[in-house]
């Protein structure tokens, strides 16, 4: 053709061109999310708000999980008795978790809106507020963890020779949870302001800290002395301390949007009140969700350990698969707070809408790859025939329900964003407690479906939570909330 291109090569030429294009874009969009850049989240494209927000935030989330599973790792080399301790303390560490969670959806909806109003005065108070706060909680909730470590493992079941040996692990991760209470109430404080890339880079440090601290201390490689789990706990403190310091020090200097001056320091009543109703409706969430599959694990026990096993690594998948969405949720928060504030509803409701629809198509794809390769998943973590058999059977069916829990995650969290944590709580205890919990032991035990009938549980309890807070959410109450 006189060295023309043929149709069809032109075709495939310029798709190529084109795919290259928004390679170049995507790869230009990520670098510019994580470069810390100031941005007004307010205006602008609504798909490049959610895309510059979420990708720190996901980032950030996918490490949240790190510090449990590095210590089990290394700890995994002393004992089995080592290992049970350093769950049975995380088990307890929940309680933490709960409050820190709590404080970091109130400290979220109050700067958040603080910024959409651009009022940098009132997002410092706010934040520091949250600090003093957080450093009081903590302060009571470290007293049983350094005077009652030994008792507080009895309690929970732990063998005389984790009592005796092991205590010191539960003592100083308890005893110094004002550093996880911190990392969670100043990430958030990052987070609602839009530094997102600022939380997820404090995050990634104190991971990075704790892992190369974790063999040293543990082992005594090198000048280090060997302290066995000791070690472990010690590691997580000062990765998690570290972070800390940094976090004040970039308030301090106002490296982000929100800086801390020293008029900040008195206490401000009004302020602090409205933090701890906030922050109850949070805590009540994540108790509620927490109790409730702590009930689903009981009832499963009734089937056996092969069927726990099975179980238990189907979970882990999906709430592993759930971080990513977890990430994208925190940014329609972030994008609900500020746009309430800049007095843009109506974006603020788009912005909700159009991150429910990215996190369900996000879902859905690990939907797909679940219910046809399920199997392949669950051989990854064992060979026994019968736990693969349960657990690839839980995935698959679990998987279904993935397009409900992309919506059902970013609607919750919307509300939250908006100051209404109330809302959710009761979303919670409606879906969790009303129908989750009678329904699974109903299909299970009463008509004998076995396990099968708490897998389908999840996802009519999941599904019911998602369609009941977009009817809650389509009504707009959310958008008067005023904080």
């Amino acid at each position: 053709m006189n060295g023309k291109a043929k149709p069809s090569q032109y075709f495939l030429l310029k798709k190529s061109r084109s795919l290259t294009h928004k390679l170049k874009g995507l790869t230009r969009d990520v670098i510019e999310s994580i470069s810390g850049k100031e941005r007004d989240y307010t205006s602008g494209g609504m798909n490049r708000a959610i895309f510059l927000l979420a990708v720190p935030m996901v980032l950030e989330v996918s490490f949240e999980s790190v510090f449990a599973v590095t210590d089990i790792y290394f700890v995994s080399r002393i004992n089995p008795d080592a290992v049970a301790t350093v769950g049975i303390t995380e088990s307890l560490l929940t309680l933490v978790y709960a409050v820190g969670i709590g404080m970091s959806m109130a400290t979220t909806a109050l700067i958040a809106r603080r910024t959409g109003e651009k009022n940098p005065e009132g997002a410092s108070s706010a934040a520091m507020q949250s600090i003093v706060l957080a450093i009081f909680i903590s302060l009571i909730m470290a007293i049983p963890g350094i005077f009652f470590s030994q008792e507080l493992l009895a309690l929970m079941g732990a063998n005389k020779s984790i009592i005796s040996e092991y205590s010191s692990y539960t003592s100083i991760i308890i005893g110094g949870n004002i550093v996880v209470m911190l990392l969670f109430v100043i990430n958030a404080i990052f987070r609602s302001a839009g530094d997102a890339v600022l939380s997820m880079v404090i995050l990634w440090i104190a991971n990075i800290t704790n892992i190369i601290l974790d063999p040293l201390l543990i082992f005594g490689i090198g000048p280090f002395p060997e302290m066995g789990i000791k070690g472990a706990a010690l590691a997580s403190l000062i990765g998690r301390g570290l972070a800390v310091v940094m976090q004040v020090y970039l308030l301090y200097r106002g490296i982000g949007r929100t800086k801390i001056y020293r008029r900040h320091l008195k206490v401000e009543l009004k302020v602090l009140v409205q933090i701890i109703k906030l922050s109850a409706g949070g805590v009540g969430q994540y108790i509620i969700a927490t109790a409730s599959w702590v009930v689903l694990m009981k009832i499963m026990a009734e089937f056996g350990s092969v069927v726990v096993a099975g179980y238990t690594i189907a979970i882990r998948i999906f709430m592993f698969t759930l971080l990513p969405s977890w990430g994208m949720s925190n940014a329609a928060a972030t994008l609900v707070g500020q746009n309430l504030g800049a007095k843009k509803p109506d974006r603020a409701e788009f912005s909700v809408i159009r991150t429910a629809f990215i996190n369900s198509a996000f879902m859905l794809m690990f939907a797909t790859l679940f219910i046809t390769s399920s199997e392949f998943f669950i051989k990854l973590f064992t060979d026994e025939p019968e736990v693969v058999t349960i657990g690839s059977k839980a995935l698959k069916v679990i998987s279904f329900g993935y397009l409900f829990y992309g919506l059902g995650m970013v609607m919750p969290q919307a509300f939250n964003g908006a100051g209404d944590t109330t809302t959710p709580t009761w979303i919670n205890l409606i879906s969790y407690w009303l129908i989750q919990i009678p329904l699974a032991y109903l299909l299970a035990i009463e008509t004998g479906m076995r396990e099968n009938g708490v897998f389908w549980a999840i996802i009519i309890a999941e599904s019911c939570m998602a369609i009941l807070s977009l009817i809650i959410f389509k009504k707009g109450k959310w958008k008067l909330k005023q904080v």
